[in-house]
């Protein structure tokens, strides 16, 4: 049974706000104060580019992202991948805190320069890759600004996704008709903008395979092959967007996205090929 909120005059942290039991195992790291709070140094592997990430929607883009790059011949974008338990609390290690202070995964160090770089936020790093290595968005400046449209795009509204949507609906230890329902209206409009895009484009940005798609397809295309939130793409009438539904299958099904989306989860580490070879080679013989 729900009570009415009476807020304080000034907030202060309260045992209740950690959540239920089903989701008090990540939701009671959060804290109002931002900082490392253990030491931890990252582990660094023997390729350039070292990621640090969860398989979480915004922790798969950069994967994605580089075994796209690395199927179409891209050498340069091999990478090592390391996975950051944000269930227990990685992220807030100092060596984690050092190269994102805000905590959050995804985060790449590209060691290729001197001094070591920096990227932190998944829109960013895909941007950085992109731009880094020539691929998946075009240097025509009309396709390139409509790929950032969306790009940008997806960044505002994922977080109504996940944080929002994704949280009332799967993981809240109460449901909630207030909150769904908002955050349903918003992700629905959401959809019906991709529905109305994708009517009219093959891909989310135009005719090519961009960074925009990748953006979009690990919050919305998950949901809608069900792949993420149990019960979400019933509820929301997946079916019924025709457009988006094509185009989540048609990425479902590139070489670069299967092998992405595993990283992180099935191996829990990447550091060459053969470790998703492995994976995908015991997913066949079963």
């Amino acid at each position: 049974m729900s009570f009415p909120y009476y807020p304080p005059k000034v907030w202060t942290v309260e045992e209740d706000t950690k959540g239920g039991a089903a989701v008090s195992s990540i939701f009671s790291l959060n804290r109002p104060e931002a900082g490392a709070r253990f030491e931890k140094a990252l582990p660094v592997g023997k390729h350039p580019l070292q990621v640090y990430a969860f398989a979480s929607p915004a922790g798969q883009k950069v994967n994605i992202l580089l075994e796209e790059l690395l199927d179409a011949g891209v050498t340069d974008a091999e990478y090592d991948a390391h996975f950051i338990d944000i269930i227990k609390g990685d992220q807030f290690g100092s060596g984690f805190t050092e190269v994102n202070p805000n905590s959050k995964i995804p985060c790449l160090v590209d060691r290729s320069v001197d001094p070591p770089l920096r990227v932190f936020e998944s829109g960013h790093i895909l941007l950085y890759l992109a731009e880094k290595f020539g691929k998946f968005l075009s240097s025509d400046p009309s396709k390139r600004t409509e790929t950032l449209n969306w790009l940008f795009w997806s960044h505002g509204t994922a977080p109504l996704v996940g944080g929002a949507f994704g949280h009332f609906f799967f993981y809240a230890p109460e449901k909630l008709s207030y909150p769904i329902n908002r955050y349903t209206m918003e992700v629905k409009r959401q959809l019906s903008v991709l529905e109305n895009q994708l009517k009219l484009n093959k891909f989310v940005a135009g005719d090519e395979f961009s960074i925009a798609d990748i953006s979009c397809w690990t919050y919305y295309g998950r949901i809608f092959l069900k792949d993420m939130y149990t019960g979400a793409a019933e509820f929301l009438d997946a079916e019924s967007y025709t457009n988006v539904m094509r185009w989540a299958k048609s990425i479902e099904c590139r070489k670069g996205v299967v092998r992405g989306r595993i990283v992180n989860k099935r191996p829990l580490n990447r550091h060459c090929a053969a470790d998703i070879d492995e994976v995908l080679a015991k997913d066949s013989d079963s």
